[in-house]
């Protein structure tokens, strides 16, 4: 299904649904893990929507499983990302408003294989090439405030 992002733009769509979402910023050996979507055709960390009967850590922790292929262990709450100027619009007609709480996680096994249904490609990105790479504002937020997190900060809120 096909998404389009917008951010403060006057002509967005009117949101439709608020769906509570988590992403996973793992950082390991000075390169940080994403994933180049299939839904917006953009780099991001990896995460999705949290299912009924779940943690929001326990959510990260699947989505980065289904995502990437590797097994991450959550060490923390970077933010919380509710800020109603980002909405998405999707193929199905939903236009959702951004609710997503992001995590800073270790990376605890496994090996990189893209979910061919959602991403293109997995890819562990030096920080210092991150700058070429298409990353929505939102994300590259929560990006900038994953690689400034130290244990014991207190979390963002946007």
């Amino acid at each position: 299904m096909a998404r389009i992002d917008y951010y403060d733009d006057p002509d967005a769509p009117a949101p439709t649904s608020l769906v509570p979402s988590v992403t996973a910023a793992v950082v390991h050996d000075g390169r940080l893990l994403l994933i180049h979507k299939v839904d917006n055709d953009r780099w991001a960390l990896p995460g999705g929507a949290i299912e009924v009967g779940e943690s929001a850590s326990a959510a990260a922790v699947r989505e980065a499983r289904e995502e990437t292929g590797l097994e991450v262990t959550v060490i923390g709450l970077i933010g919380v990302y509710t800020d109603p100027r980002h909405v998405m619009r999707y193929s199905d007609g939903e236009v959702r408003q951004q609710f997503s709480l992001c995590f800073r996680a270790a990376l605890a096994g496994g090996a990189l294989r893209p979910q061919p249904s959602e991403t293109k490609e997995v890819r562990w990105v030096p920080l210092g090439d991150l700058g070429s790479l298409d990353i929505h504002p939102s994300m590259r937020a929560r990006v900038d405030h994953a690689l400034d997190w130290s244990p014991g900060d207190a979390a963002h809120v946007a």
